[in-house]
């Protein structure tokens, strides 16, 4: 994923500008929300194939490695039917830039790409598949009923990313991804510390409905911020150190569920978040978008 992701954001830059830009980037992670949520929902299958047919549970989940690879498969074959030069609705008439190094971009690159990885490295502590295992133990909850919640709350965050646009257009990019993620790490915190599941889930969803509007905004900020033919190098730099910093907390997170710390990952994911959010509003709040000019 981290190899297609610069080379997807840079092709999607250069097919539209301005606010235009916000919204085709939010139409992207929209539908890569609905698929996630989907397959979130997907992980009660073996579940179902075990209560209502012959299939033993290890041959179902077995079954669940060949669909991954068959849609691995389908995904290449999408990709390699796409046209040559990118195109949207708001095509720029512009012709294509070539693809160079980072310039005169590179101090802020860096910035955005530590600050980034820290905010990886925090949203590893509780991938699903952790969050899931925090509601067993915690509260009792079986696989499907937490695939089935996921599936909800995966909905809420792709249709928090239609509303990312809007509220980019008046508030501006920085702010959209700020403002928003604050109060959703605040939840997650609260949600840690949560007495009952109803408590939880409600604070978990409301988390769900407002983390994910930093997603099309902090990739258009990323394309906003650099020169045309730096864009495939800065959606590289920034996506690969998010990758391994988001790669090395979940062993973390592990090691503190085995040592019985069953809360301590959400709170340490929450608080070093909410450090990330001020800490790229402080570094970030001068910076001009050229896209935005």
């Amino acid at each position: 994923m981290s190899v297609f992701l610069p080379l997807e954001h840079a092709r999607l830059a250069e097919a539209a500008q301005g606010h235009a830009r916000t919204s085709l980037f939010a139409r992207y992670s929209l539908l890569g929300a609905l698929c996630a949520a989907l397959g979130a929902l997907a992980a009660a299958v073996p579940d179902w194939l075990v209560r209502h047919s012959e299939f033993a549970r290890l041959d179902a989940l077995r079954g669940m490695f060949v669909l991954y690879a068959a849609i691995g498969w389908g995904v290449f074959r999408l990709y390699r039917n796409l046209p040559a030069q990118a195109t949207a609705d708001n095509a720029v008439s512009a012709p294509p830039v070539a693809p160079a190094p980072l310039g005169p971009s590179r101090g802020v690159v860096v910035r955005l790409a530590a600050l980034f990885s820290v905010d990886a490295f925090a949203g590893g502590l509780t991938v699903n598949a952790l969050m899931s295992l925090w509601l067993l133990e915690r509260f009792g909850f079986s696989l499907t009923q937490a695939g089935v919640f996921f599936f909800w709350t995966g909905l809420l965050g792709a249709a928090s990313q239609l509303a990312a646009p809007w509220v980019a257009r008046r508030i501006g990019l920085l702010n959209t991804m700020v403002f928003t993620h604050l109060p959703a790490n605040v939840c997650l915190v609260l949600a840690a510390l949560a007495p009952s599941l109803p408590i939880a889930l409600a604070l978990l969803s409301i988390r769900s409905a407002l983390s994910s509007m930093d997603v099309p905004t902090r990739t258009a900020y990323v394309m906003a911020v650099v020169t045309p033919a730096e864009r495939s190098a800065a959606a590289s730099f920034t996506a690969v150190p998010r990758s391994l910093a988001a790669a090395i907390s979940p062993t973390l997170s592990g090691a503190l569920f085995a040592a019985g710390w069953i809360s301590l990952p959400l709170v340490a994911c929450g608080m070093l978040k909410i450090a990330y959010d001020l800490a790229l509003w402080r570094a970030m709040r001068q910076t001009r978008t050229s896209a935005f000019r």
